[in-house]
């Protein structure tokens, strides 16, 4: 008896794990409804472009299915996006092919050397650009790989096939674009309020990890709410261009939106520095507020030192500060709902130039496609020149991912999938097929599955290969069908180059994260002590916008990195960023020649020491002039100047005293 209650719980626990397996795919028996419409929309658009392709009687209408996946984005705008820089690298790369084709006819040495160099150089200037952008230029390297390794065997119709590839291509691009349009209706009027509900969510959250900020202990809790609240913050003013375009063209919504969210990055900025001027606040924050802006002067009036203390004058600037900029968010919000008439505002901003990631970006690709080259030519594989066009296309696909060799790990189990369902419909469904109604109800089911799990976000690696590359491996056309042994080389090519590209992206010139982090503080620093000079034009919302970027680009790879660095990377790029705008407050105090004429010599002599690495031993020294000065002056304006300069001193000497390396 007691044996048997002793298994008992055996089934139990069994019944638990089943059900534990099944909820982890209740995204494909009960997805949420934006998934499945985003799923179905995708798929029959990829299905109706590949039918269409095949009704054109086009050589590889498999083509433009995977167009359509390429171009298929959660948002129109991104979509929108997407579709017209694949066009221009399209065009871009016909064209390269095209010209590469005609001036090494007899010569493949040459032709493989210079094919490989333009890749690399496609890659290369790829990682110096943003969004889209950089999708662009990595396309046109691969899309001239594609159109001149598939014109090897006749290169007299190198500019037939440079047409066609074309042709699928815009094809796919007005199949998503139709049936996107028939999806989502009242476009614009959804894209404004998605736009301005996502800004006010931002805003509020800014506001309440300012208030809440003092109350949680310095460490990595603290680290870990900044440090989400930026990831939001960047990420968003990213996506921002993408909500510019579905509201049409003629508008400033963007640069409203872009200005508001630096305006958030100005506001964690001062916060910091109140914490540091008053570390004593303790009041909570107010819930009675109707607007997240008057909750946050509330809350500071709370919280303000007593008008007889030190702390007194030198909280009142930082303040003044960073209500003006919680009220200069409050109206570009507002300017994005409204329209103003004869809006000309502009605000863009520039993110960091990784220039020795491009350089490594460039030599690892051209060596990539050189090697495949080479093993083409050891081999004389019959499916050689596949292998090269799948190597360039995975590379331009990983070019600008952050980590290529993290997200090219899941890129081959996607692709290990695509490969095993391939396999049952080109070997046993298609042979069967005798109707277009009928291959549309075969591929429908995979392809909505795929479409299902790229908006899943710990599946998105995988589905990024199965989506894309399962039209490819089916190779559906009107003459006939793929064969076992076509298939199984089209296959073996297709994973083999993913293990090369892994391969390769661990032994020539691999990405460290280690050595990134290093080699972004030191940017840091350097940008750091050049805010002083006073012929910069930084301002303060393009510091912070930039070192935002970074640190956000580090946070998102926190996996690779030991708690302890990444806790140290993160304090000290949060401190710098708070010391930058204070520089950028003295050296402006300077050049509008608000200062009096001894103030304002001592400060452009503090400055210059900064920017030489000199102004640590000589900070105390000044702080103690400053405060007699302010004593000393006889008008309320010349005493709240030097309240100004006095506060930026503060905080200066306490980013030096907690982080002292961050002008190292």
């Amino acid at each position: 008896m007691g044996a048997w209650t002793a298994t008992l719980p055996l089934p139990e626990r069994l019944t638990g794990v089943l059900m534990h397996q099944v909820r982890r795919v209740s995204w494909i028996y009960a997805p949420a409804l934006p998934d499945l419409a985003f799923a179905v929309r995708t798929a029959f658009a990829a299905i109706i472009s590949l039918l269409i392709a095949m009704w054109m009687e086009l050589d590889s209408p498999q083509w433009a299915p995977l167009t359509v996946w390429v171009v298929a984005q959660s948002s129109r705008g991104e979509s929108l996006s997407k579709a017209r820089w694949r066009i221009f690298g399209t065009l871009v790369g016909g064209v390269a092919a095209i010209t590469l084709m005609a001036a090494f006819p007899q010569a493949p040495g040459l032709f493989f050397t210079c094919l490989s160099l333009w890749i690399g150089l496609c890659c290369a200037l790829a990682t110096l650009l943003d969004q889209y952008r950089a999708y662009g230029l990595v396309l046109t390297g691969f899309t001239s790989a594609i159109i001149a390794t598939g014109a090897i065997a006749q290169p007299d119709d190198v500019f037939a096939i440079s047409v066609a590839r074309s042709s699928y291509i815009i094809l796919g691009v007005l199949c998503e674009a139709v049936l996107a349009v028939m999806f989502m209706p009242r476009m614009v009027e959804r894209a404004r309020q998605q736009l301005l509900d996502r800004l006010a969510d931002t805003f509020r959250a800014t506001c309440a990890a300012i208030t809440h900020s003092p109350g949680t202990p310095a460490g990595p809790e603290q680290q870990a709410m900044t440090g989400t609240l930026l990831k939001r913050i960047v990420t968003f003013s990213g996506q921002i261009e993408f909500s510019a375009l579905e509201l049409g063209p003629r508008n400033h919504v963007g640069d409203h939106a872009r200005r508001a969210l630096a305006g958030m990055l100005v506001m964690l900025a001062q916060a910091r520095a109140l914490q540091i001027l008053h570390p004593g606040m303790t009041m909570p924050p107010r819930t009675d507020a109707a607007r997240p802006e008057q909750a946050l002067a509330a809350w500071l009036r709370d919280n303000a030192p007593a008008p007889d203390t030190p702390a007194s004058p030198e909280w009142q600037p930082v303040t003044t500060a960073l209500l003006s900029e919680a009220t200069r968010v409050g109206r570009e919000i507002t300017a994005c709902a409204t329209a103003p008439r004869g809006d000309r505002f502009r605000f863009s901003l520039t993110s960091r130039r990784h220039m020795r990631e491009a350089v490594n970006n460039g030599l690892r690709a051209a060596a990539a496609i050189m090697g495949a080259c080479v093993i083409w030519e050891m081999t004389a594989w019959h499916h050689g020149p596949a292998f090269i066009s799948f190597v360039a296309l995975i590379y331009g696909l990983m070019a600008t991912r952050e980590n290529p060799l993290v997200a090219t790990t899941p890129f081959l189990k996607g692709g290990l999938w695509c490969a095993a369902t391939a396999a049952v419909l080109a070997l046993w469904v298609i042979p069967a097929i005798t109707a277009p109604e009928i291959l549309l109800m075969a591929l429908l089911v995979p392809m909505t599955v795929g479409g299902l799990a790229a908006r899943r976000p710990q599946l998105a690696g995988y589905a990024f290969s199965f989506n894309m590359f399962l039209p490819v491996l089916i190779g559906p056309i009107n003459q006939g069908r793929f064969d076992e042994i076509s298939f199984l080389n089209n296959t073996m090519a297709f994973l083999a180059s993913i293990m090369f590209v892994l391969l390769t992206y661990r032994l020539v010139v691999p990405f460290r994260m280690d050595v990134h982090v290093r080699r972004t503080e030191a940017w840091v620093s350097q940008r750091l002590r050049h805010l002083a000079r006073l012929d910069t034009h930084t301002d303060a919302t393009a510091w912070l916008a930039s070192c935002a970027s970074s640190l956000v680009r580090i946070l998102f790879q926190a996996n690779a990195l030991p708690p302890s660095v990444l806790g140290a990377c993160v304090a000290r790029q949060i401190m710098s960023m708070t010391v930058g705008i204070h520089i950028i407050r003295l050296r402006e105090l300077v050049r509008e020649g608000q200062l009096p004429a001894r103030a304002e010599r001592i400060v452009t002599m503090f400055l210059a020491r900064w920017d030489r690495e000199q102004a640590a031993a000589m900070t105390p020294y000044v702080m103690v002039w400053t405060r007699h000065e302010q004593a000393r002056a006889t008008t309320p304006q010349a005493r709240a100047r030097m309240a100004d300069v006095l506060a930026c001193l503060h905080v200066i000497t306490a980013g030096l005293h907690e982080n002292p390396d961050i002008m190292a």
